[in-house]
């Protein structure tokens, strides 16, 4: 295997910013500069997601407000899927509605019952510029919906409604990070 051709390998993990923090919060910016920098923080991205073991990781979760999100996933059918979107726009979500167990980085240990379509389609850029667009269905659908969402400046804590909420905010409220945060 060529030197380097696993995302992440020439990365550096980075901390991940954790419910409460203000950037988690805030819109993204557009990335306008496709340089070194831009591979560099792609490459950071993928070597914290998987320091963390975590199958999407958006560019606000390490601290940075610039519209890039990594992946590696699978979906339904245990189809690994692997990238990243630059100035990603969620432009179609459709089919089935399913609640099911949404858990993030940020909001480390917990999840709760979130509801997302099953099928999501995402348009963007990849590192150097070149238009992509990527098809998720199930699991990976629910992970390109999780990772919009933190671009926009929301968690799924944003979407979680009623006592499903209100457990959440409670557990938070009781673990190791979450001491001192005003519920939302």
């Amino acid at each position: 295997m060529r030197n380097g051709s696993i995302p992440g390998t020439r990365g550096r993990v980075r901390a991940v910013t954790l419910l409460g923090t203000p950037v988690l919060h805030t819109p993204c910016e557009d990335v306008t500069d496709f340089g070194p920098e831009l591979a560099t923080l792609v490459e950071d991205l993928f070597a914290t997601m998987y320091a963390a073991e975590g199958v999407g990781l958006a560019a606000n979760q390490i601290g940075v407000p610039l519209r890039v999100f990594v992946y590696d996933c699978p979906d339904d059918e245990e189809v690994r899927h692997l990238g990243h979107v630059v100035n990603p726009r969620l432009v179609e979500t459709d089919g089935v509605v399913l609640r099911g167990p949404e858990g993030c980085l940020s909001l480390p240990g917990l999840e709760a019952g979130t509801e997302r379509h099953d099928h999501a389609v995402v348009e963007g850029f990849t590192v150097t510029g070149e238009p992509i667009t990527v098809h998720g269905t199930g699991f990976f659908a629910r992970c390109l919906q999780h990772e919009c969402d933190h671009l926009e400046g929301k968690v799924y804590a944003d979407r979680v409604t009623g006592w499903r909420h209100r457990r959440l905010l409670r557990q938070v409220a009781r673990s190791s990070w979450g001491r001192g945060l005003q519920p939302t």
